[in-house]
């Protein structure tokens, strides 16, 4: 690469609260908002879409679906149980998630959180067996699921 980054960075315009309300929009929304649906009806959904292929008035165009193709359609977007939509980089990653949440607090003057976490060790003392009820004994525990971390920095250059 020839050329060299340039970064310019300055304070969000709305501050922190507009930096937040920005991203929401992206990492939790669903694959169609209600906005974009046109009509419900026995025939199917009609909806509007954005042809990127097109440019101006052409751009933005409808489409009927039968009812089951739409919530097929839908449902590719919906993850597996256990998938995560976004890697926690940056504020939430692991390593540094206390410090980062009580700092993001603090600029955002919001009162600490008062949930208290139940140690673990207490939680496998009071298990009950789910076929009779009777308590358990734990004989072995094993650590959590193994969390994404953020890919190691390039120290090489291809090409």
């Amino acid at each position: 690469r020839t050329k060299k980054w340039i970064v310019y960075a300055k304070p969000p315009f709305g501050g922190p609260e507009a930096v937040l309300a920005y991203l929401s929009r992206y990492t939790h929304r669903v694959a169609i908002s209600n906005r974009r649906l046109i009509s419900l009806d026995e025939a199917g959904v009609t909806f509007r879409y954005k042809d990127y292929r097109r440019d101006g008035d052409a751009r933005h165009r409808s489409m009927a679906l039968s009812i089951d193709e739409f919530i097929r359609r839908f449902l590719v977007h919906v993850l597996p149980k256990g998938f995560h939509r976004i890697r926690h980089y940056g504020l939430l990653a692991t390593g540094n998630r206390k410090a980062n949440i009580a700092r993001a607090r603090e600029l955002l003057a919001a009162p600490a959180s008062s949930v208290t976490k139940e140690p673990a060790s207490s939680k496998h003392r009071h298990a009950a067996c789910p076929c009779c009820g009777s308590r358990m004994l734990v004989i072995e525990s094993f650590g959590g699921v193994a969390r994404a971390r953020a890919p190691p920095p390039h120290r090489w250059r291809s090409g």
